[in-house]
């Protein structure tokens, strides 16, 4: 039916995910509904041990791309830790059985009330500034730290989504060890590991590789004997479009573990190798559905009028981000070209614009698929139309609601306690 990697099928003229019928599932938790499946999810993880033949390997889930519980549980079961970038995200990982030896802790532009509640925890603090370092040595001398350097190599998916080079805010610049050198030794911090984020899906393997040299050159400065370990953040790119050609992650791994381990052997410590993935192990593991409640022609234009807009789904209109729709509910129609609206007050509303989909009539699901990163997690009620539910479709076959939807009358109630209001 599809190219894209997921575990969408069709049988007997419907679309099933792990095997369930989406349009029955639509029916059953009222939409707009974010779906999951596990098995698919749990899957990832175990993929990502196998792809880099490397000991000492670990990943630490970049847990800003989906934070449901219910979904960090799977992630943790896979033996993943979490990257977690605030406070919120650092508790509510401890609070899901995280120990903080399984958190790397970065966060930027952070005040000094969160750097010392976080120290606190016994999380390992990933700093990327020369501000920020001076200011935990004088608030916790002879701590362990990790530091983050910009690899200066720009790469990524989107520009908004690139965090290396001379105009990102993230990390040290590599010409800046010495001194970072001079206020680790300043206050007895030991520096534990190098951190780098190159950017988010890194369709160019060569440019992730030159970032990680890039790393491995300040690593193997001289300047940092005591290293336990090595972050090269995440990165790894899922497919969005079919004619996307996929990357070949068998060689990138084969590629990153001669480099690693040929550093190692320079280093002569042996160092562990992390990497931070997010999109990756959710992404092509979630969907979301939205019911058609409305058609309109405007001269030459078909617009599907939806019950959803981007405060739920907010990459096609902050990233131009594309996601492949199916029409759940007809998915054998005569192709047409639709912009796909939302519900909000907004002309930039919409999920798709010149999008070739089969046949919509008012009433039919639609599902946006790849979106189970980055999606939920950055939405909002904008407009006070209340966040969608989630539901997990489980290995043994059930379906589980791990987030309700609140009513729009319910969401007004919070809107008049949280701000005092009698």
């Amino acid at each position: 039916m599809n190219n894209l990697r997921n575990s969408l099928e069709e049988k007997n003229g419907e679309v099933c995910m792990a095997g369930r019928e989406l349009t029955s599932l639509a029916a059953k938790y009222g939409t707009p509904l974010y779906l999951y499946d596990e098995a698919w999810i749990a899957g990832r993880v175990e993929e990502l041990h196998k792809r880099i033949p490397l000991n000492n390997l670990k990943f630490f889930y970049a847990m800003k791309a989906n934070n449901n519980p219910h979904l960090l549980n799977i992630i943790r079961k896979g033996g993943m830790g979490i990257d977690a970038v605030s406070e919120g995200e650092v508790h509510l990982a401890l609070s899901c059985g995280f120990t903080p030896d399984r958190i790397i802790y970065t966060a930027n532009h952070i005040t000094d009330g969160e750097m010392d509640r976080v120290a606190e925890t016994g999380v390992t603090m990933n700093i990327g500034s020369l501000s920020r370092l001076e200011k935990f040595g004088k608030a916790h001398p002879r701590s362990s730290v990790c530091l983050r350097f910009n690899p200066d190599v720009v790469a990524g998916e989107f520009k908004e989504i690139q965090t290396g080079g001379k105009l990102t805010k993230f990390g040290i610049l590599m010409e800046e060890a010495p001194r970072v050198k001079e206020i680790t030794d300043r206050y007895g911090l030991t520096v534990v590991g190098l951190h780098k984020h190159t950017g988010s899906g890194i369709a160019d393997t060569a440019l992730f590789l030159q970032s990680m040299d890039n790393l491995l050159s300040v690593a193997g400065s001289g300047l940092f004997p005591d290293l336990r370990f090595i972050d090269c953040g995440g990165g790894f790119k899922v497919p969005y479009q079919e004619e996307e050609i996929p990357v070949d992650y068998d060689a990138f791994g084969k590629a990153l573990a001669e480099r690693f381990e040929n550093f190692r052997k320079v280093y002569g410590r042996d160092l562990s190798l992390y990497f931070e993935p997010g999109k990756f192990v959710t992404a092509e593991g979630g969907i979301f559905i939205v019911r058609v409640n409305t058609l309109k022609k405007n001269r030459d234009r078909l617009i599907a009028g939806t019950d959803s807009g981007f405060p739920h789904l907010i990459r096609p209109l902050l990233y131009g981000a594309y996601h492949s729709i199916i029409n759940l509910s007809h998915p054998e129609g005569q192709p047409h070209i639709y912009d796909i609206a939302g519900n909000i007050c907004e002309s930039g509303d919409l999920f798709a614009r010149d999008r070739e989909v089969a046949e919509i009539r008012e009433g039919d699901y639609l599902a946006l698929l790849n979106s189970g990163a980055y999606c939920y997690a950055m939405g909002s009620e904008y407009n006070m139309r209340p966040l969608p539910a989630e539901v997990l479709l489980e290995k043994d076959g059930n379906d589980r609601l791990i987030r309700k939807r609140r009513t729009p009358a319910e969401l007004a109630q919070l809107i008049r306690e949280e701000t005092l209001w009698n």
